[in-house]
């Protein structure tokens, strides 16, 4: 199996979410995993913005940000390229999606000529309908 790590799912397990231990053990089974650096960067982001808020505290801000370059070594991270630019562009079924999700769900599209079996892992609603809509396994289950 390999999985396409959408930014909601990631942050879930970063953050010692209910539904991170699925997202890890899911991630741990895989082949491969594929993202893109809008992953790393939606992910880095939201852990910034927590610890600005004091949502988390410095040694928690830390050790996701550990966890995230430790887990992303292993994984197949896409640039974007013009192809899923141009498809991020277009009308998806089930509209209406954010424009982020749009290129998460295109990027997981343009990911799939590697990986052909590839599995969106994400736990963001628009993102699963639209993506299982396209015809692509919406995990976790």
């Amino acid at each position: 199996m390999n999985l396409y790590a959408e930014s909601s799912a990631v942050l879930a397990w970063l953050l010692g979410e209910v539904a991170g231990h699925d997202v890890r053990v899911l991630l741990g089974e895989a082949d491969a995993v594929v993202a893109t650096d809008l992953t790393l960067v939606e992910c880095d982001r939201t852990v910034c913005r927590m610890s600005a808020l004091g949502i988390i505290d410095e040694q928690a801000t830390a050790e996701c940000r550990r966890q995230l370059t430790i887990e992303i070594a292993h994984w197949t991270v896409l640039p974007f390229a013009p192809q899923i630019i141009a498809r991020a562009r277009q009308p998806f079924p089930n509209e209406p999606i954010r424009a982020l999700d749009a290129l998460h769900v295109a990027s997981a599209l343009h990911g799939r000529i590697a990986f052909p079996d590839l599995a969106m892992l994400s736990l963001d609603e628009r993102v699963r309908r639209v993506a299982g809509s396209l015809g692509l396994p919406v995990l976790p289950s």
